[in-house]
């Protein structure tokens, strides 16, 4: 017979996991897809975030992470021991510092990326504008922290 307290610890656990998921993903996600829409639209202000777009952002992040994680992970492996440049998608820069193998990579990565917000529902730009609200948003944060643990716990029935 299961102890109250190991369903507490799992709980707590599922809700810690969760968040860091949450956090490193929304972190991975505005490095690789920020420098963002500062250009033409810099005085406007991006309207409120619909259930629709924070249901839409959640699906693009949960299907983004595991092509980010193995991108990651192979650009790791070519670069050796030395630290992982910051790549945004946006910003060639960025990415023509890398070599030419690890260029492939974060090219293909961004691609893939940009077609799962757009599957999703979403343009890059409204993705982008998005991301930057929620670092200034404590209860769009949470919205999407919310919706992220829901997804995964309907995804991954326990």
């Amino acid at each position: 017979m299961k102890r109250i307290s190991d369903f507490f610890l799992r709980l707590s656990l599922q809700r810690k996991l969760s968040q860091s998921f949450f956090y490193g993903a929304i972190a991975s996600v505005s490095v690789v897809t920020s420098v963002l829409v500062i250009s033409t639209k810099t005085n406007a202000q991006t309207p409120a975030v619909n259930n629709t777009e924070v249901n839409s952002y959640a699906q693009a992040v949960l299907a983004m992470e595991p092509a980010r994680q193995k991108a990651f992970e192979e650009i790791k492996k070519l670069i050796g021991g030395r630290e992982i440049p910051k790549i945004v998608c946006n910003d060639s820069n960025s990415i023509n510092g890398l070599s030419s193998q690890a260029k492939d990579i974060a090219v293909n990565y961004c691609n893939r990326s940009q077609k799962i917000v757009e599957d999703n529902g979403l343009s890059i730009d409204r993705f982008n504008k998005i991301t930057v609200e929620l670092q200034n948003n404590n209860d769009l944060k949470q919205q999407v922290l919310n919706r992220l643990i829901h997804l995964q716990k309907v995804s991954d029935p326990r």
